[in-house]
Parts: C-alpha cells; structure tokens; sequence
C-alpha cells in the first residue's frame, strides 16, 4: 500500500509534503505532485500537512478520485524508480489525464 495524491494538488502544488517526506518519494509534474509507490514507506507524515487535503491512504481514496492511484503510478512509468526526488526536479511528465485536465481555479 502507498499513499496517493488526488486532484486538489492539480496547479496547486504546495509542496508542504515535500518537506514532510523523509524517504524523499514526493516528486513533481508540471501539474501536480506524485507519491512513488514503490518508494513511500507509508509514513503518513504528508498527509496532515497537505493545505488542500489531496494526500489519501490508497484505501482511503475518495470515489470520485480512485483514478489518482493509476495516474500517479503512470508517472513514473518512463521515470522508473530514481531513487529520490530531489535528484530529479520537476519533469513535465505529467500522465495524459492530468495534462488535458482543464485549468484548475481557486473560484
């Protein structure tokens, strides 16, 4: 099991779970930010200090989110398992899914 970010991180991206993250496994798209399945220890630590509450325990995933799990899984199909996200910076490697999604707004 791993945790997983849904779409309220979507041109949001706070990055206040970055901080939080000790095994570094938080990686960022041009949109919004991915948790590496196969890296996150399942911690927790992400979760209560996420402003827009877009981090879900796998299980816990909203309904109307479950395809988050795929999509952040789909991130990393071409990046593989780097190791750590602060060795590779932001990519523009969004899924298709979020990259077509239209402009979020703060409305």
């Amino acid at each position: 099991m791993t945790y997983v970010i849904a779409e309220p991180c979507v041109d949001v991206k706070d990055k206040a779970c970055i901080e939080e993250c000790p095994v570094d496994c938080i990686y960022e798209g041009a949109r919004m930010l991915y948790i590496h399945p196969d890296e996150c220890v399942d911690c927790g630590a992400c979760e209560p200090v996420c402003p827009v509450e877009a981090i879900f325990y796998e299980d816990d995933v909203p309904d109307n989110w479950t395809s988050y799990t795929q999509h952040n899984a789909d991130f990393f199909e071409e990046l593989g398992s780097p190791g750590g996200a602060s060795k590779v910076g932001q990519t523009d490697n969004d899924p298709e899914a979020v990259k077509s999604m239209p402009p979020q707004s703060e409305d």
